[in-house]
């Protein structure tokens, strides 16, 4: 065992980890395109983009020269009463790829972050008029971060049971899968007719922690429309989705009504340092903009707008309109879909799914999210050099779109082996 996997032992404690079951670690020493190196020189090809954030590949070259040249002009400054060049940049870059009615940015430091200032975004939207409206709406196994907000949405109690006591109030429905579409709108309407409804928020097509589950883009199109002929604010939260993984710059390109208010984080800086945006329409922003103070909306960050966080979202932006990129997104889709069609009649195989760059399977067998058998997948592909990291009996894909084909083969590979095993 490595010295650098004992000191971390030492004082470290890792997210996600029961640390008596799972006492090592994987030391991880440099990182560049596709591919992790551990410190004894293993590559792994890097099959989740390190949590859907390096989508241009690590230690992007690009990026990484324009943050260089932007640290030796301006490090950071305090974002309120200020403003910088890098920020203004972006949000002109951003307004350009973002939903038509998306108007402002608010910056703030990460997933969690972004999502907890929708919320009360659409909290205090309410109540800066007058309106008495405490109701949150989510679905069902939605997943939106780890703040206390944002917990209060998320539909996965193995991460929240400690904390239910604390959360905001919370209704969820059921994801529209295009066969349900009517009951799920059935459900909404009777919240909204009975209850206080203030706000809907929901991960746009795909939700991620619930194993890149995918619902139907139309039922979630008639959820937006109702939502908007009732004043309830819309939130889509998609700090995974965003920045071309559902195969257009944002999931919410892909339907008719937009929501009031994105949320942005992850692939937003390139997986190159922290920071996570909130945009929201003028609507939205029209009832905090008062002669009133306290009807401002009083939430800030240490490292809002950070400026080289800013210039390597702004880089990211620029690669992710490049014709390489775009191009590299539609082999990666082509290369999914053909890989599913080559498995899905599989013994081992329940169902497959794609969006995008998006792939995921479900094994027809039953599984522990967190269980031994999970863990043994996980070595599996570990020990083949490839870091896909299953959710229960979901495997999924979701690699950087600089991922070669002989690379993106592997991983398909190792997953074709790995269902010879199970």
């Amino acid at each position: 065992m490595s010295d650098l996997k004992e000191r971390d032992k030492k004082y470290l404690w890792h997210p996600l980890t029961q640390h008596k079951l799972h006492p090592d670690t994987i030391a991880i020493s440099k990182a560049k395109g596709a591919l992790l190196y551990d410190d004894q020189g293993k590559a792994y090809i890097d099959g989740i983009a390190s949590w859907y954030t390096c989508m241009y590949g690590h230690c992007n070259p690009y990026i990484i020269d324009k943050v260089h040249t932007q640290m030796q002009k301006l490090d950071q400054v305090v974002f309120s009463g200020f403003t910088h060049e890098p920020a203004v940049r972006l949000s002109e870059a951003l307004i350009e790829i973002l939903p038509d009615n998306q108007e402002k940015l608010f910056f703030s430091d990460n997933g969690s972050t972004s999502t907890e200032v929708g919320i009360k975004m659409a909290l205090q939207y309410h109540f800066n008029q007058g309106k008495k409206k405490n109701l949150i709406v989510a679905f069902e196994e939605g997943f939106h971060g780890d703040t206390f907000g944002a917990m209060s949405a998320s539909g996965l109690s193995v991460y929240n049971g400690p904390f239910e006591d604390f959360f905001i109030t919370v209704a969820r429905i059921p994801v529209p899968t295009g066969e349900n579409n009517e009951e799920v709108l059935i459900a909404l309407k009777k919240l909204i007719a009975t209850e206080n409804v203030a706000g809907f928020i929901f991960e746009p097509l795909v939700q991620g922690a619930a194993a890149m589950k995918i619902h139907d883009a139309q039922g979630l199109d008639r959820l937006l429309a109702l939502c908007k002929e009732n004043d309830v604010v819309t939130i889509a939260d998609e700090v995974m989705t965003g920045f071309g993984k559902t195969g257009k710059n944002f999931a919410s390109d892909h339907l008719h009504n937009k929501p009031d208010i994105i949320c942005m984080s992850k692939a937003l800086t390139a997986g190159l340092v922290p920071m996570a945006i909130t945009s929201c329409s003028q609507k939205i922003y029209n009832a905090f903009y008062s002669d009133d103070i306290t009807k401002g909306f009083f939430h800030g960050h240490t490292y809002s707008a950070n400026p080289l966080a800013c210039t390597a979202a702004l880089a990211g932006i620029e690669l992710l309109q490049s014709e390489e990129i775009q191009s590299n997104i539609q082999r990666i889709v082509s290369a999914h879909k053909a890989f599913g069609e080559k498995i899905e009649q599989h013994s081992k195989v329940k169902s497959i799914r794609q969006l995008g760059v998006i792939f995921a399977l479900d094994l027809n067998i039953k599984m522990e999210r967190y269980g031994n058998l999970r863990d043994q997948l996980f070595d599996f592909f570990m020990d083949r050099g490839v870091f896909l990291r299953p959710l229960g009996n979901t495997i999924y894909i979701l690699a950087p779109f600089v991922i070669s084909k002989e690379e993106l083969d592997k991983v398909y590979n190792v997953i074709t082996e790995v269902l010879e095993t199970v």
